[in-house]
């Protein structure tokens, strides 16, 4: 298993760096996670259509993949068409995510609160953070996403106790994605109800992107 680091001079911040630890004593903070082969630059430009209360952080994946980064790797499954995804690469670059947050608080001080919000991949690591650490997170926004398949006894013992909580997520996503499978949205549907408290939202003609009307959408759930 990979031991990956998030590089924190790799971080896009809302505020200018010297302002972090002050701006983090009385606001909250949204992580943004972006999507496979992209980084931290990605999602940075959403933070203009966001609640302005929030500090936003977009993270750069670890694993570099082309000209851009993704957060575990993808070999082509011959069986299903898709891709294959491998359970403890993935849980390794979790935890590297708990980490830097764990940092974060080291340096700053416990959160005033925390959002995550990610694209594709990035949204599959933000339900992997939220299945490990539901108690941190208040709020997860998952665009053109899906939820991992993780089996392990370990991970059963941490879906019953999030379904006990039931964190608020909200779940963007055009229903053609020509990206993500049709087997990863049906567990997706069957998961995200059971063990979270799910606004799903249906946006025609937008791809494996987002729209307007979503980023919209997402401003007002971020806002409650």
């Amino acid at each position: 298993m990979n031991n990956f680091t998030i590089n924190s001079a790799q971080v896009r911040w809302s505020v200018p760096s010297d302002r972090i630890g002050a701006e983090l004593a009385s606001r909250p903070l949204l992580v943004l996670l972006h999507g496979y082969g992209s980084n931290a630059d990605d999602l940075i430009g959403l933070v203009e259509y966001l609640p302005q209360n929030y500090v936003v952080a977009s993270v750069q994946a670890p694993l570099q993949v082309g000209a851009g980064f993704a957060w575990y790797n993808l070999a082509p499954d011959p069986e299903t068409g898709g891709f294959k995804r491998d359970i403890d690469e993935i849980n390794s670059c979790t935890f590297a995510l708990m980490q830097w947050l764990d940092a974060l608080e080291a340096s700053f001080g416990e959160m005033r609160g925390l959002s995550l919000l990610g694209f594709s991949q990035g949204g599959s690591m933000a339900l992997q953070l939220l299945r490990r650490a539901p108690e941190r997170i208040d709020s997860l926004v998952l665009l053109a996403s899906f939820v991992t398949e993780d089996h392990a006894s370990e991970t059963k013992a941490l879906d019953a106790a999030l379904a006990e909580v039931k964190p608020r997520v909200f779940w963007g996503r055009d229903p053609r994605d020509p990206v993500i499978g049709e087997n990863l949205i049906a567990y997706t549907r069957k998961w995200l109800p059971a063990h979270t408290d799910l606004d799903e939202r249906l946006y025609a003609n937008v791809g494996h992107s987002l729209s307007i009307e979503e980023i919209e959408d997402v401003a007002e759930f971020l806002s409650l």
